[in-house]
This record gives structure tokens, C-alpha cells and sequence, in this order.
């Protein structure tokens, strides 16, 4: 088993290079990525101090030795990527997210749009309980519908809408359409959720927060 202490190093290490950078979103950090980097750096580096290549013989058995866990955790956290979606967020939309969304929303929208580890594809258990995989009345979980991207925008009458676009090949719109409720259910309170279709194989489940901004305090 590998220590503790390096799997906060490498927590450290993707928490220091992203306060370091700005323009790039901590949720957008692959700790597979830069584990890998770090473990083959110290790898590369302790190699070459070893041969004498580099300067700083001394240290290279520090850096081969932590270097080639974190090179594995690094590869390891890699397998288990889950790479975010997109997320398209309309001008209008974005100023009503904080004051209209529901707690729920917020936390899809953040939980989908940042790298996560071990989990199959996003939004899994929201989706194994409204699709009922490999239950009566539900679906194969080898069609499972897969997040696409999502999309903050504004219906007509001025509320928040979170649209999530899924991928389902061997779907129809009447396996979503029949499941409306449970969407609603599942992603409420405070909020209705429509059904529509979009592109080829594309579905949309629009999640509306009932808030009406006109209604709060300016």
C-alpha cells in the first residue's frame, strides 16, 4: 500500500500548480495527470543524479523512491478518470444562477463539470434510479443514456433552467418522456423538468427552478 503522505503530495502538488495558474479552475486540475508528471519527473531526474548526469547525487534515492509510487498513483488515477463535460452558460443565465438555483443544481452543475475518480460516467446513481437498470419496467445498464454536456439558459418567462444533453443510442424520447416525474422527483425540490429531443441520438432533460426572480429582493 502506498503511504499517505504521498497521496497528499500529490493532492499538494495539483492544489500548487493550480493556485499558480490563474486562468485554469481548480475543478479543471486531472490529478492523474499531474501525479503522473511529478512521479516521472522525480523518476527522470533521480535516474540521472544516480548516473551523474545531473547534479544532486545525494537525493536521488529520495527521488526514485517517492518517485515511482506517485508515478503509479499518477497512472492509477488516470484509469479512473472521469473527464468533465462541457458546460455552455448563456449571458442572461448566468446572472440568475446564484439567485435561482437550487442547492441541488448547483452541486449537479459542479459535480459533472470537474474531473471525478472511480465512478463509470457522470450523474451514475441519478441515472441508475430513475432508468431502473436491469429491473422491471427498466433498462440494460449497457443502454444507459451518457452526459454530453450541459447548458445554463433562460426560459421565457425568466426562469433558470439547467439543460443536461445525453447520448442514447438505443433509446427513444418516450423512455425519457415516461420518466419525467422521476426526474423531477430525483434533482427537486424547487424545480419542474421538461423532455425534448435534440440532434441524432441526443435527448434534453430541462430542469426549471420554480424561483421567480421577479419575485425576489432586488
Amino acid at each position: 500500500m502506498t503511504s499517505p503522505f504521498l497521496s497528499e503530495l500529490v493532492v499538494y502538488c495539483c492544489l500548487f500548480w493550480s493556485c499558480h495558474s490563474p486562468q485554469v479552475s481548480h475543478s479543471l486540475v486531472s490529478f492523474g495527470v499531474v501525479g503522473l508528471g511529478v512521479g516521472l519527473s522525480l523518476l527522470s531526474y533521480g535516474f540521472g543524479a544516480y548516473f551523474n548526469l545531473f547534479p544532486g547525487s545525494e537525493w536521488s534515492a529520495i527521488m526514485l523512491t517517492y518517485g515511482f509510487p506517485l508515478a503509479i498513483i499518477g497512472m492509477a488515477l488516470k484509469y479512473a478518470e472521469l473527464k468533465p463535460v462541457p458546460c455552455i452558460t448563456y449571458s442572461n443565465a448566468q446572472s440568475l444562477q446564484e439567485k435561482c438555483a437550487t442547492p441541488i443544481l448547483k452541486q449537479v452543475k459542479s459535480d459533472v463539470t470537474r474531473y471525478r475518480y472511480g465512478d463509470e460516467q457522470h450523474l451514475d446513481e441519478a441515472l441508475k434510479r430513475i432508468f431502473q437498470y436491469g429491473q422491471g419496467g427498466g433498462i440494460p445498464r449497457r443502454s444507459a443514456p451518457v452526459l454530453q454536456l450541459i447548458r445554463e439558459e433562460v426560459t421565457q418567462d425568466g426562469k433558470y433552467c439547467l439543460v443536461l444533453v445525453f447520448e442514447a443510442k438505443t433509446l427513444q424520447l418516450s423512455d425519457f418522456e415516461k420518466r419525467q416525474a422521476k426526474f423531477a422527483s430525483f434533482f427537486g425540490p424547487g424545480i419542474i423538468a421538461e423532455i425534448g429531443k435534440g440532434e441524432k441520438d441526443l435527448y434534453e432533460v430541462r430542469l426549471i427552478s420554480d424561483t421567480d426572480p421577479n419575485a425576489l429582493p432586488s
